[in-house]
């Protein structure tokens, strides 16, 4: 190909738009024109340590497929791919940065012009949904990987903390896995707004009721026997939340860590209050694999959950950084507030 594209370079606290040809797909593997890549917290995290080397982030992603290595036929359900269609991935199977490759591997990123999948083991399904709804399969992988992994029962009460994207991914999760009742501890407002609109029953403004022992009390007083919630899972990456969680499970209940992807430093429990005297079942969600995207996408394309209305805001690839300066400060970008913010590439239908 004799074509260039933009690819965005994250070093320190800043981040650099640059300028690559775009490569001819090897054998085995797939290029795409990329349509949406999602700011994940991860990626927020990294940045606000400084992200030292250079990196190519974004592993969120869904795109259209702009030429196929030879040998490319099918996606990994089996199902036949052309140039055209779109697919999803799961980055951590397809050769693509999660903030570990640098710019030297150009389009090993997702906030760039062009996606190149360079692993034989990748993860790739096409997609018959819109880039809205595709752009959310990895977080969503999330959610099912939490939700599996705190064995949620028909008619359990479920207590997410955190109002962010993973957050409500693992209660859309909880929801079709016969959660009873819904509880969204989280902020702000609108954040609450768009839980309620996808499920939530309840929910706690940490705005409104900034003490965790209050919150507590609002929590439990929603429970069933004021026991509390027979699963409580974590995905606010907020420290404090940790052991604030641990006190908003009932007895023989479930406690699912899904929300520090980051080490973001150390939080003091007490073992016997906090897990041996309810007898508590610790749970912690690192990623997802396989199975769980297989999963995550086969309910993403039965269309019976909003996903489109998890995304906000669509920037291009010059806008970043004020993407993840909304999502470090207050959660407002061009007058509403930022649930989750996508960047999309240049070539993506309808970018401009």
């Amino acid at each position: 190909m004799t074509q260039t594209g933009q690819a965005v370079i994250a070093e320190g606290q800043t981040f650099t738009v640059a300028e690559y040809p775009v490569p001819d797909p090897a054998p085995g593997t797939v290029l795409l024109r990329q349509e949406l890549a999602g700011i994940c917290g991860t990626d927020l995290h990294w940045w606000q340590q400084g992200i030292e080397p250079a990196m190519l982030l974004g592993h969120e992603n869904v795109g259209i497929i702009e030429a196929l290595g030879k040998g490319v036929t099918t996606d990994d359900l089996g199902t036949p791919v052309k140039e055209g269609d779109r697919v999803v991935f799961h980055p951590r199977n397809s050769g693509i940065s999660n903030g570990m490759r640098g710019p030297d591997e150009p389009f090993s990123g997702g906030f760039a012009d062009y996606i190149y999948l360079t692993d034989p083991m990748r993860c790739m399904i096409r997609s018959e949904k819109p880039p809205q709804v595709g752009v959310l399969a990895e977080p969503f992988t999330i959610g099912v990987h939490a939700a599996l992994r705190a064995n949620i029962k028909i008619g359990d009460t479920v207590v997410i903390q955190g109002s962010g994207p993973i957050g409500i991914m693992c209660m859309i999760a909880a929801r079709i896995s016969g959660a009873g009742k819904l509880i969204v501890i989280g902020g702000p407002a609108g954040r609450l707004e768009l839980a309620r609109k996808l499920g939530a029953h309840e929910t706690v403004d940490i705005g409104a009721v900034p003490d965790a022992g209050e919150r507590k009390e609002i929590v439990l007083g929603s429970t069933p026997g004021r026991a509390g919630g027979d699963v409580v899972i974590e995905a606010a990456g907020f420290l404090p939340a940790f052991p604030e969680g641990l006190e908003l499970v009932k007895q023989d209940g479930v406690f699912v860590e899904a929300g520090h992807f980051v080490d973001v430093g150390t939080v003091e429990v007490n073992p016997n209050r906090h897990f041996l005297r309810p007898n508590l079942r610790l749970e912690g969600v690192w990623g997802s694999r396989y199975e769980h995207f297989i999963r995550a996408v086969s309910v993403m394309e039965s269309g019976d959950v909003d996903f489109a209305a998890v995304i906000s805001h669509e920037l291009p690839l010059e806008r970043v950084r004020e993407g993840f300066d909304a999502l470090n400060g207050n959660y407002e970008l061009d007058g509403r507030t930022a649930f989750k913010i996508a960047v999309r590439g240049a070539f993506a239908a309808g970018a401009g």
